[in-house]
């Protein structure tokens, strides 16, 4: 990589999901820098991994209708002072800070918690519940909520296998495994 790192403006857009509905795998395990674009190229995210493809996948996820275009710039060597420079330098040159390096941030970088889309009878059965019915509804839970964004990610047109960590749905947490 050169000294100064490549504008965002100099990067071409790259689709998120190939023609099959999968993600890139030349992303699989590189260091590097990524910009997140909705549909109509408005930038959402930008982040910064040791493994760029598990976080694309993690933030399609979380929010498949804001995941259509990428930019990414990969590194060689793991630094997070550049990595926080080139993220940096993005979002200035944007001009505003995209809503997942705002308010939306903690969407963007969390596991997805399933005890926000608990119904009224839910939250009942769980505050009337000992330990172990809590960890059963939490399940219960996470198992509906998982089923709904399976359902979006479908209707994005995403083939590639997703699972979520089994031990956090206990908590009621739905994060890429």
């Amino acid at each position: 990589m050169s000294l100064s790192p490549p504008t965002l403006a100099s990067l071409d857009y790259v689709p998120f999901l190939d023609p099959q509905g999968q993600l890139s795998p030349q992303f699989d395990g590189q260091v590097g820098v990524y910009a997140i674009f909705d549909a109509n190229q408005v930038l959402q995210y930008v982040g910064y991994s040791r493994d760029v493809s598990l976080s694309l996948k993690q933030h399609l996820v979380r929010h498949p209708q804001s995941c259509y275009w990428l930019k990414v710039q990969t590194i060689e060597r793991p630094s997070r002072t550049i990595l926080e420079g080139i993220q940096a330098s993005w979002i200035t040159e944007n001009g505003t800070t995209p809503p997942g390096n705002g308010p939306a941030a903690a969407q963007w970088n969390q596991p997805i918690d399933a005890k926000a889309h608990m119904t009224p009878e839910e939250q009942n059965a769980y505050a009337e519940s000992d330990d172990l019915g809590k960890i059963k509804i939490l399940k219960q839970v996470a198992r509906r909520v998982e089923a709904e964004i399976l359902a979006a990610l479908a209707t994005r047109g995403v083939t590639m296998p997703v699972r979520f960590d089994p031990k956090a749905k206990e908590e009621g947490l739905l994060n890429v495994k």
